[in-house]
C-alpha cells in the first residue's frame, strides 16, 4: 500500500518522541543504517545524549502539545534539510483511567498529548509533504485502539481516534504520492508502559518493537502491528459478539 524502502542511507527522518522507548530505539537503528535523523522530545538532555558521537543526528527539543514549538522545530529542521523523507510521530503517554475513579483533568491532558499533539504535528508536516509530492508520515497508535480495555478509558479512546485518523490520511494523501503508516504496538517495555495496571502478554522490548516498526515501513505496509500473536488475537476478538468479546478481553488483559 506504500512504496518499499530498500535502504536508509541518506534518508531524512524526523522522529517526534525520540528521547526514550521505541522512538529512541528507532532513531539509533536508523542512524546505524546511515539515515539522517532529527530527534524531538521535551527532554533536551536526553536528546543530546543520544546524539553524541552521531554526526548524522540533530536534536530538536519540543513539547508536542505546544503548537508554536512544533512549528518552530519544523522550520528549523527545514533550514538544516531541504526536504523530509519520513516523519514518525511516536510521542505519547499512558495513565490508567477508569469510569469508577474518573479524573477529568487527567483524561483531558492525556487526550491533549496523544491526539492533540499528533494534530499539531500534522498541521506543520502536511504542507511540507504536499509541496514535495513525496515522503511519508507514520503515526504510532496502539493495539489498545482496536477495542475497549478496562483501565484505558481515555488512552484507548485516543488511540482509536488515531487509527481512524491514519485511515483518513491514507485516503487523502496517498493520491498525492505521500505514504502513510498506521503503527499499532502491543505492550512494549517502555517508560510509558510502566504505568500499565493490566497484564502484559507477549511483551516486547523497545528495540524489538522499533525493529518491527522499521521492517513494516521498509515493506511498504500501511497497517504495522506487533507482536502479531497478540495483536491478531485482539483483531479477531472484534468479530465476536460483545458478550464473548468482553469475556475474552478480561481473560487476555485482566481487569
Amino acid at each position: 500500500m506504500n512504496g518499499k524502502i530498500d535502504h536508509w542511507v541518506g534518508k531524512r527522518v524526523w522522529i517526534i518522541g525520540a528521547s526514550s522507548g521505541i522512538g529512541a530505539a528507532c532513531a539509533l537503528q536508523l542512524l546505524e543504517q546511515g539515515a539522517c535523523v532529527a530527534l524531538s522530545a521535551r527532554r533536551r538532555d536526553s536528546l543530546e545524549q543520544l546524539c553524541q558521537g552521531q554526526p548524522l543526528a540533530l536534536a530538536l527539543p519540543l513539547d508536542i502539545t505546544r503548537h508554536e514549538q512544533v512549528r518552530a522545530a519544523s522550520e528549523e529542521l527545514l533550514r538544516h534539510w531541504s526536504r523530509i523523507d519520513l516523519v514518525l510521530v511516536v510521542a505519547g503517554g499512558y495513565q490508567a483511567t477508569r469510569a469508577d475513579s474518573f479524573d477529568h483533568e487527567a483524561a483531558s491532558s492525556l487526550l491533549a498529548l496523544n491526539v492533540g499533539g499528533v494534530l499539531n504535528c500534522l498541521d506543520h508536516v502536511r504542507p511540507v509533504l504536499l509541496r514535495q509530492g513525496a515522503g511519508g508520515i507514520g503515526i504510532v497508535a496502539s493495539a489498545a485502539g482496536y477495542g475497549g480495555w478496562s483501565g484505558t478509558l481515555a488512552y484507548g479512546a485516543g488511540k482509536a481516534a488515531l487509527i481512524n485518523l491514519t485511515e483518513s490520511l491514507y485516503l487523502d494523501l496517498h493520491p498525492h504520492g505521500i505514504d502513510v503508516y498506521q503503527i499499532n504496538p502491543g505492550l512494549v517495555g517502555t517508560p510509558a508502559a510502566a504505568g500499565h495496571d493490566v497484564r502484559m502478554p507477549a511483551r516486547m522490548t523497545a528495540s524489538d518493537a522499533a525493529g518491527a516498526m522499521l521492517d513494516g515501513i521498509e515493506r511498504g505496509q500501511f497497517h504495522i502491528h506487533f507482536p502479531k500473536r497478540f495483536t491478531n488475537a485482539l483483531r479477531l476478538a472484534r468479530l465476536l459478539p460483545y458478550r464473548a468479546y468482553f469475556w475474552l478481553i478480561r481473560k487476555i488483559i485482566g481487569r
